[in-house]
């Protein structure tokens, strides 16, 4: 009788999907709702979506707007697709392309490939349930419709993983609307997880999720919400938009290897050691390159640091000390970039020539939302840049008495901020960042004590104009002097 019983608990975890090792232990779930769900339910031609997305392994979780349109199915060997037309919005650039869903399991197959990095977070964090839920009603295949009421969806396959279950019915709030929702969640790292999902829609609409760790503080894996939803499109809506996320190189890029060059230093403030590895060792204006970047505790060489907010500069010495020349992360839209768990692998473009020092700048470490600048310091380094072929970049110049001097990559950010992309808040605390780093160099101008938390229309529509080239800078730095002169922008004094 007991060898019965539990080969009979055996196949019952089996047919819910689970694990039968000693870990799998069953967490009662289930919801009292009728119906099924997988991924890509629902789904059909015309359909269009907006989310807000990041994936922990595409640029630490830093967020990207990704915009895509279902044009139509196509037939792509024996296997039958959605064809999806996308625009992702990325840190100032715009990327087009397409991307392949397919119809069994409704997550990218293939892409452009200038889409492959965005696919790939699609893939882990948009349709990530379809490892479980999916339109394949085989029985045994153990995916197909999940039930709500099912007690268990499967389970989380990392060491101590638990089990996916529908914990509750919940109505929750996203840009797109409100929504009637399905939470479904399971613990990893001592974290809960939740994803929202709608009966009959094709995706989640939010999800708030944490990576596994062994020790340290767990980063987040990926987060997203949905930003807008419509159905029967029938004509491309991003027809007329332009991709400016080709990268212009002048000349062959040397290839980029694991043969790296490596720097280590202690910070200014000897308050944490960093470790950077960049390739190629000699790269090349217009062209990318390569770089690692470890934060490691000062007391134990061997640790990391966790939850790290920092930048990577271009800097130049000036006649008032050193000053920066690029900002990865004012590119990016952001006052800094962050890494939970200390290491980073990103790639930048090589805008200037000749030897170019770099520096990383540990603005603080702690929660994304309150950094404590206890650690705060940087290091430089040079690297010798090989000029490319006509498309050489003259160095910054300091600027004379009253001279402007703005970026044009500034105008990006502007466009974003005059068409609703981002808010008005996030547009001054970015401006604000950028003119006291002296990325943007405009003329000074005498407060007139006034105070004022408004920013009227006039200085949103002389940013339209200026990003679409209809103005002069001159026109966009006097609604710049006007947010300094009334406090709603401050400068360091």
């Amino acid at each position: 009788m007991k060898t019965f019983l539990v080969a009979l608990l055996a196949i019952s975890l089996l047919a819910s999907g689970l694990s039968h090792g000693a870990s799998a232990q069953l967490q009662a779930g289930g919801v009292n709702k009728e119906g099924s769900w997988y991924v890509g339910e629902g789904l059909k031609k015309g359909d269009q979506f907006s989310y807000n997305l990041c994936h922990v392994y595409y640029k630490d979780c830093t967020p990207f707007k990704i915009d895509f349109w279902v044009e139509g199915s196509q037939q792509v060997g024996s296997e039958d697709q959605w064809k999806l037309q996308v625009v992702v919005y990325d840190g100032g650039k715009i990327h087009k392309g397409t991307i392949n869903v397919g119809k069994i399991a409704a997550e990218p197959i293939g892409s452009t490939k200038n889409l492959i990095p965005h696919a790939a977070a699609f893939k882990s964090s948009l349709s990530w349930l379809s490892a479980y839920a999916t339109a394949d009603t085989g029985d045994l295949t153990g995916k197909g419709p999940k039930k709500f009421s099912m007690p268990s969806w499967g389970k989380i396959g990392n060491i101590g993983g638990e089990q996916i279950i529908p914990a509750a019915e919940e109505k929750i709030p996203v840009p797109a609307g409100v929504f009637d929702t399905v939470r479904i969640t399971w613990k990893t790292g001592g974290k809960v997880n939740n994803v929202w999902i709608v009966d009959n829609f094709p995706f989640p609409v939010k999800a708030d999720t944490y990576a596994h760790v062994a020790e340290g503080v767990p980063p987040q894996e990926y987060r997203f919400e949905l930003l807008s939803f419509q159905r029967d499109i029938t004509k491309n809506p991003f027809e007329k938009i332009v991709d400016t996320g080709a990268v212009t190189t002048g000349g062959n890029c040397p290839v980029i290897t694991e043969d790296f060059a490596y720097v280590t230093k202690n910070t200014n403030t000897n308050t944490m050691i960093i470790s950077v590895k960049y390739s190629p060792k000699s790269p090349k204006q217009g062209c990318p390159m390569d770089m690692i970047i470890d934060f490691k505790r000062k007391v134990n060489q061997e640790e990391f640091e966790n939850e790290v907010h920092y930048d990577i500069l271009v800097v130049k010495a000036g006649a008032s000390g050193t000053e920066v020349v690029r900002s990865i992360a004012g590119e990016a839209k952001r006052n800094a970039l962050f890494t939970t768990g200390g290491q980073v692998r990103t790639t930048i473009d090589i805008k200037e020539s000749g030897k170019t020092t770099y520096a990383i700048l540990v603005k603080g470490t702690g929660p994304e939302v309150a950094p404590d600048a206890l650690k705060a310091g940087f290091i430089t380094f040079d690297v010798d840049v090989q000029a490319g072929t006509g498309t050489t970049t003259p160095p910054p110049t300091t600027p004379k008495p009253g001279e402007i001097v703005i970026p044009s990559w500034i105008k990006t950010n502007a466009k974003f901020w005059s068409d609703g992309s981002i808010t008005d808040k996030d547009f001054v605390s970015g401006i604000q960042y950028l003119i006291n780093q002296k990325i943007i160099k405009i003329p000074t101008s005498t407060s007139t004590g006034a105070k004022s938390d408004v920013i009227p229309s006039w200085v949103k529509d002389a940013a339209k104009f200026w990003s679409e080239g209809q103005t002069t800078d001159k026109d966009f730095v006097n609604g710049l002097q006007y947010l300094i002169t009334n406090g709603i922008i401050k400068l360091k004094s």
